[in-house]
């Protein structure tokens, strides 16, 4: 972690982890940039996929949990109204996010903010259309309502480069103690779940603790 006294500010970008299948993903995708704008933070948006956290961890997505799933599809309801955005969990829940993470990634490489741009329409999609967004056909419907050339999308879903790059952001994670949806790194300090969004923006305000 980074060193610091009381009251320093320091200025380094915000790493937000999410999977594209993660409700509270979903809502912190709503709240982080403007959070960091705030603060003259950029933000680095980094889809993962979660399940190859959870061989590390051994978790299992919280839907399939008995009691947490259903505490937790309540929860994303209430969230959904307290922040006023739209919530439709999809009908296939858990979805794959292979090809929507695989899609960023490939956009990132030539339009950062295209990318964050497709990456909003995905969870939008996803969680407020309640859309399945786990096949190539969906993500590169999707990417093309934004401009984006289809089929040089559903290309790059299956190049190797693609493939393997989306493999070592997920490492590279792990490898930084990531293990869940959100994980929002801050300074060196990790925050898990959107429900630490009021502790990041205080990390931000007073330089850390």
């Amino acid at each position: 972690m980074a060193q610091r006294s009381h009251g320093d500010v320091l200025s380094g970008p915000i790493d937000f982890y999410f999977d594209f299948s993660s409700p509270y993903g979903y809502f912190a995708s709503v709240k982080i940039d403007e959070l960091a704008a705030a603060h003259d933070r950029d933000v680095r948006w980094r889809p993962i996929l979660l399940g190859a956290a959870f061989k590390v961890s051994g978790a299992k997505p919280l839907a399939d949990q008995p009691l947490r799933g259903d505490y937790a599809k309540h929860d994303w309801q209430r969230m959904a109204r307290y922040m006023d955005v739209p919530m439709v969990l999809p009908e296939k829940f858990p979805l794959s996010t292979v090809a929507a993470a695989r899609a960023f990634y490939w956009a990132e490489d030539r339009d950062p903010l295209q990318a964050r741009l497709l990456a909003k329409s995905l969870f939008h999609a996803c969680f407020g259309e309640g859309k399945d967004i786990s096949n190539p056909e969906s993500v590169a419907d999707i990417a093309e309502a934004l401009h984006m050339d289809r089929n040089n999308i559903l290309d790059a879903l299956g190049d190797d480069a693609v493939k393997q790059r989306l493999r070592d952001e997920t490492d590279a994670a792990i490898a930084r103690g990531v293990f869940g949806s959100p994980y929002i790194i801050v300074d060196g300090e990790g925050f898990w779940g959107s429900d630490r969004l009021w502790m990041v923006k205080k990390w931000l305000q007073s330089g850390g603790w």
